[in-house]
């Protein structure tokens, strides 16, 4: 689950991470009356939950409370990348010397956290991994029983910053990012850019967390900041029908049973020159009602030009997916192609169910891939 960066900082906070003052205003006149309280300087900052806000003008700075209640008005409403702006941040502004990043993931394949540090702060990190890794010192935790070490936050921090006494303090925020990040089962904790101010303070005035779906039961308090107005709707809708579903950029729709086979199908869609729409995963026991709730949630993606069904059938049988599909060709007029790839449990009765319909059959994994990506090439 993603949260705001006034969410974040607030979790950051509580664990000693420094931030400078600030709140979240729904109306101008409260980014008023919070600016009237902070200072003179400030900034006001969009609270979405997709990067890219700057450059879509959603953070502005703000020389006074009338200049802060103004610029919120603007920023309030806005739409940055499909997501209508709720909230603003307005924070006290600082004096920026110098910009670092600390951050903190969770290493799916050594499935243990990862520290990260770099003098190369206040930019796209991932552009940063990209082009010049070796900007970027990373260091495993090996034991989490033990966790992450001071003098081993300090040997990160000395690598990136020229003066040692701001290095000790960033070591401080290091260790103290750590504890925000394993009490509350995140994913990832990032500061982008963690600052030294021209008067010498080391602060955080960006936080960004994304905590783990399956540990939100211990956390009940991030999970009532869950926010389903800045959520992707299909992806909520999704939540609540029991289905896993990411929104992509890509235009072929895959519905598959499985996280492995879900991965496997998007690999084998990228590595015959297609992109796909989204992960979507019907579980591990889907039903004729998970399978409608799936196309049809896929039906509201524009960017669909065909969609793959990958269908390994174990405890998911293929006839109830074939059912499933039949109830949704009846209940929607669906102008996309679909290929679709059934083997396992009750296969045959599966395509039995199908034989009479317009859907393409597959053989196998990498003919439904290239079948999908060739249709929806010609549906432009």
């Amino acid at each position: 689950m993603k949260i705001h960066e006034y969410q974040a900082k607030e979790i950051f906070s509580k664990f000693g991470v420094p931030v400078p003052p600030g709140d979240v205003a729904e109306t101008p006149e409260q980014a008023y009356s919070i600016a009237k309280r902070i200072a003179d300087k400030l900034v006001v900052k969009a609270q979405v939950l997709v990067g890219g806000r700057g450059k879509a003008g959603g953070v502005k700075l703000a020389d006074s409370p009338e200049k802060a209640k103004e610029i919120a008005s603007e920023i309030l409403g806005m739409d940055i990348k499909g997501l209508r702006v709720e909230k603003v941040l307005v924070a006290q502004a600082v004096d920026i010397k110098e910009e670092y990043y600390l951050g903190i993931i969770l290493d799916r394949r050594s499935q243990k956290p990862v520290v990260m540090a770099s003098a190369a702060g206040g930019v796209d990190i991932e552009e940063v991994a990209r082009n010049t890794p070796e900007k970027i010192f990373k260091m495993t935790i090996e034991d989490v029983q033990i966790g992450l070490m001071p003098h081993q936050a300090r040997w990160l921090c000395l690598k990136i910053f020229k003066s040692k006494s701001q290095a000790l303090k960033a070591s401080r925020i290091l260790m103290s990012l750590y504890r925000a990040f394993m009490s509350s089962d995140a994913s990832l904790a990032e500061i982008n850019p963690l600052v030294v101010t021209t008067s010498g303070d080391v602060l955080a005035i960006d936080a960004k967390m994304n905590v783990d779906d399956n540990g939100l039961y211990r956390h009940k308090e991030i999970e009532e900041m869950r926010d389903l107005k800045a959520e992707d709707p299909r992806e909520a809708e999704a939540r609540e029908k029991d289905l896993s579903y990411i929104k992509l950029d890509g235009s072929i729709g895959c519905v598959v049973n499985g996280a492995g086979l879900a991965m496997a199908t998007m690999d084998l869609v990228k590595k015959y020159g297609g992109e796909p729409a989204n992960f979507l995963d019907i579980g591990g026991s889907s039903s004729p009602e998970k399978v409608e709730n799936a196309v049809r949630i896929l039906m509201t993606d524009e960017n669909v030009k065909a969609v793959y069904f990958n269908i390994f059938g174990g405890i998911t049988r293929c006839d109830d997916v074939a059912n499933g599909i039949l109830v949704a060709l009846d209940k929607m007029d669906i102008d996309v192609p679909i290929i679709i790839r059934l083997t396992g449990t009750n296969e045959n009765e599966g395509r039995k169910i199908l034989e009479k319909t317009d859907l393409i059959p597959a053989a196998s994994m990498a003919e439904g891939a290239k079948k999908a990506i060739e249709l929806a090439g010609k549906a432009g």
